[in-house]
């Protein structure tokens, strides 16, 4: 179990696009780059066995940049492969902001971080009181026959709303730019009302460039 009043104030970074872990959601990850199989090597010789993940994108420079918000995740569980490779899943403890990228001798990126204004991500499950589930999924529905999409529409329906409307952010095709807001969302029903826009925005044949605001 995680101490919330010692969350480090630097961890290791996983850069990712495309990629988001949200609080109490899982995030099955396949490691196979030397780099971040030292970087797993490295987190699971500490208690909080924690991992930044966080989005990438093209700064005015070229460079890869990192976005300011991020998830940090706790390796539930892992497995080792033949060939060195890991298979871990990640437990979303809470979103972070990050202070300063640091130097150092890791082969991997490491930030100073700062866990503030993130309180509701270290409590218990969140709930959307205002969430009309049946309304919800007949949209997701028209969604995932827009995009041709298949799922355990049994396990859905029986899902509590903060583990359906978080697995969805995490797992449906959208932008990196649509995942970033979704994990920016500061509560759990903007969250929901963020993915409803986006879904019908794709139902409509929405375009990148004519993304809701």
């Amino acid at each position: 179990m995680m101490n919330f009043l010692e969350l480090p104030d630097t961890i290791s970074i996983f850069p990712l696009s495309g990629a988001v872990v949200l609080p109490r959601a899982q995030l099955p990850l396949h490691i196979f780059e030397p780099r971040y199989l030292a970087m797993v090597d490295d987190a699971l010789k500490t208690s909080e066995r924690l991992i930044g993940m966080i989005q990438t994108f093209e700064a005015p420079d070229g460079k890869n940049a990192l976005h300011q918000i991020g998830c940090a995740g706790r390796i539930k569980s892992f497995s080792e492969t033949d060939d060195g490779r890991y298979m871990i899943t990640l437990n979303g403890i809470s979103r972070f902001r990050v202070v300063n990228e640091i130097d150092g001798f890791t082969p991997y990126r490491r930030c100073k971080v700062v866990w503030d204004g993130f309180d509701r991500d270290k409590g218990g499950p969140e709930h959307d009181r205002e969430f009309d589930k049946d309304g919800f999924l007949k949209i997701l529905s028209r969604y995932f026959e827009d995009k041709e999409l298949k799922t355990d529409w049994e396990n859905l329906t029986e899902a509590d709303d903060e583990l359906l409307i978080n697995s969805l952010s995490m797992l449906c095709p959208f932008s990196n730019e649509d995942k970033q807001a979704l994990l920016e969302a500061p509560s759990l029903s903007t969250r929901r009302e963020t993915l409803v826009t986006l879904m019908e925005f794709a139902c409509r044949g929405g375009h990148t460039d004519e993304r809701p605001q």
